[in-house]
């Protein structure tokens, strides 16, 4: 980032010190925002202010009412201010400031005007007003100029996003929720077109599309790249913005760039898919890490579940503290059918959608149902401390319904963590960046598509596995002792005993059962006079423990009788095995272990290989075996480092003792 970006953010960073005292932090946004907006919209339109207002004399004088057509033509933008003011003189009427700033901004054309309205300026200006800020806060924006001929749309757009990141911190917003390094953006559109060879067709045409639009950089920087490769392509923007005033910088953004504003819309992708039924050629997202989406459960559960996979999630939902694998499914259910030419997808993830959730849970299914579905192409690690918001390591995943030919059932994992450059100065958590020449690098390793030490390839099959249940015998022993008798107590059944009536007293053969409860020392007693052998046979104890409550006239139930049983017994591997009614041993819950088997391999290979020779009396439950997927990306590109020599070490630790030593003696001195 340049320095004259740098001073444009402070400055404008600088105005929000007018706000202290009369606007908390968290509010500050709420002003510079949106006065940032209409100055970049001031500059825009002021050579052609003149001619637009002229033009609009002549339309009143001769009674024409739809004139957008025309004046958007005087203009030279797809929208136009007929208002007589201007950020400049605007500060010729101190006293009216209030009332004019509310007239100019009510005289941009409708589609710019609809836009602003996101904003909510009007609370703003009323605010503003009564504190007698609005004429400073106008004087000092008026300083700067954001004509695009001073300030590129590129670089509109990082100062937007950096106002943000800063306002952000300021008022301790979800951490997920920031922005994307250019670097970062140009490195995943320049995945998307390597893998898409028939971009440089004369006159192409090509949609993009981001479900997550933020203030527009991914769609716009996306243009940029496939424009500098293809100048005749026709290439166009959609995407969706569920922050109202993040949205209006982005369509705005759109309309100044000439771009088809309508295309860009606001509202949840999840619960208010405003681009439901469309696809489109290339995909780029980066959406927020680790962010809940429990607003939306409902919504998505019930199109989970009415649709499965004729909709967006059928494949299975993430953990409820994580959405960022919906994004996913929604974007692939955008893309186009193959016969059409199939999409691309480049997103942004942490590392947990590679691998949270065991086998059977919804992350692990949806990584199932994209990698069987030959989808995966490429997983690209990237650096930490590369995003404002977040210093951990990212990854990008490169998703297709139509991968080329040489990489059908297979996956590219590309280690790039340590392609970058430090930074001369952080900007929040971001202290690395990448050079255009490491992306570079990084294209050329994904198109070679070959083995080595930053690259590794794998057939689909490779991240799958079956988890197999290992199941042991139930082996217990029996005593009623007085340590066992006090666990007993503790049971839900039988402390309901008084209440739910679970046994009842047989006097003699004309008193039906459950009839008058007793006591729960009755019961107590009764197995108390079982005495304290050890019974190491389940058959044996039970014969015993009936006998003794059938002698003190009680009679238990089934839930009861087995809290009894339970509470009385200890696993003990000397004791019998005990069976059920089939003749087959029980598993015993507390030893019951799992192993994950690579999918290219024969689970009873494996089990008699690697399980029976340890545990001989283990079975597999095969009712319970699941199969699931992860993507272990750090155990494929681990490098194991020796650990220092001994000698090395000790002479270290002598050093800081020595340096310990020093500082305590300085101290002591002083």
């Amino acid at each position: 980032m340049n320095h004259n970006f740098q001073e444009k953010v402070n400055f404008i960073w600088s105005i929000a010190d007018l706000l202290r005292g009369d606007y908390k932090q968290a509010e500050f946004q709420d002003v510079i925002l949106p006065l940032t907006v209409l100055k970049r919209l001031d500059d825009v339109l002021e050579p052609t202010k003149e001619k637009v207002l002229q033009k609009n004399r002549e339309l009143k004088e001769k009674g024409v009412e739809n004139k957008d057509l025309i004046l958007t033509r005087a203009s030279g933008y797809p929208f136009y201010n007929v208002s007589k003011f201007t950020f400049q003189n605007l500060l010729q009427d101190p006293n009216n400031i209030a009332k004019n700033l509310r007239a100019y901004i009510i005289n941009f054309s409708e589609n710019m005007y609809n836009i602003l309205e996101n904003f909510e300026f009007e609370n703003e200006i009323k605010k503003l007003d009564e504190a007698n800020l609005l004429y400073q806060i106008i004087q000092r924006v008026n300083e700067i100029d954001l004509h695009p001929d001073v300030v590129s749309n590129h670089e509109m757009g990082t100062i937007f996003e950096e106002l943000i990141r800063k306002f952000s911190e300021q008022s301790n917003e979800t951490a997920g929720e920031h922005f994307t390094p250019r670097k970062v953006i140009r490195l995943m559109v320049r995945l998307l077109i390597a893998g898409n060879g028939s971009l440089k067709q004369k006159n192409i045409i090509r949609t993009i599309y981001d479900p997550a639009g933020g203030t527009g950089g991914m769609l716009t920087i996306s243009k940029d790249e496939i424009l500098e490769l293809n100048p005749s392509a026709k290439v166009y923007l959609f995407g969706q913005e569920l922050n109202p005033k993040t949205f209006a910088i982005a369509k705005s953004d759109i309309l100044i760039k000439g771009e088809e504003a309508d295309n860009i819309k606001k509202g949840n992708s999840f619960s208010e898919d405003q681009l439901a039924g469309r696809t489109f050629d290339l995909m780029l997202s980066n959406p927020p890490f680790g962010v809940e989406w429990k607003k939306v459960e409902s919504y998505v559960r019930k199109e989970a579940e009415e649709l499965g996979f004729e909709g967006r999630f059928g494949a299975g939902l993430p953990r409820i503290s994580d959405g960022s694998l919906l994004f996913l499914q929604h974007m692939i259910s955008k893309m186009k059918p193959v016969k059409e030419g199939g999409s691309r997808i480049a997103i942004v993830f942490n590392g947990s959608p590679l691998f949270t959730g065991d086998a059977g849970s919804g992350e692990s299914d949806i990584r199932k149902w994209i990698i069987e579905n030959d989808w995966l192409e490429a997983i690209v690690g990237l650096p930490d401390q590369l995003f404002y918001n977040t210093g951990i390591y990212t990854y990008i995943w490169i998703v297709t319904n139509n991968k080329p030919k040489g990489r059908k059932g297979k996956v590219q994992l590309i280690d790039a963590r340590e392609y970058y450059e430090k930074m001369r100065k952080s900007l929040g958590n971001k202290r690395n960046d990448i050079s255009d020449e490491q992306i570079e690098e990084i294209v050329d390793i994904y198109k070679s598509f070959r083995e080595s030490d930053k690259s590794k390839i794998f057939s689909n099959d490779d991240f799958g596995y079956h988890k197999i249940t290992v199941e042991r015998p139930l082996q217990l022993n029996f005593q009623a002792s007085d340590e066992r008798i006090e666990l007993m107590k503790e049971e839900q059944a039988f402390q309901k005993l008084s209440v739910a009536a679970g046994f009842s007293l047989r006097k003699n053969k004309n008193i039906e059962t459950n009839s008058k409860p007793v006591s729960t020392t009755t019961i107590i007693k009764a197995i108390k006079s079982i005495g304290d052998t050890v019974y190491k046979n389940k058959d044996k104890f039970e014969t015993v423990l009936d006998g003794s409550l059938k002698n003190h006239n009680l009679e238990v139930n089934k839930s009861l009788k087995k809290a009894i049983l339970k509470s009385l017994s200890e696993h003990d591997e000397t004791a019998d095995i005990i069976y059920d009614k089939n003749g087959n041993p029980e598993p015993d819950p507390d030893l019951r272990d799992y192993e994950n088997v690579p999918l290219k391999e024969d689970i009873h290979e494996y089990f008699e290989r690697e399980v029976k020779p340890h545990l001989p009396d283990a079975w597999i439950d095969e009712k319970k075996t699941k199969i699931g997927y992860e993507i272990s990306f750090t155990k494929y590109f681990y490098k194991y480092r020796p650990l220092r020599p001994l000698d090395a070490i000790t002479k270290d630790i002598k050093t800081l003792e020595e340096e310990t030593r020093r500082l305590m003696e300085d101290i002591f001195e002083t």
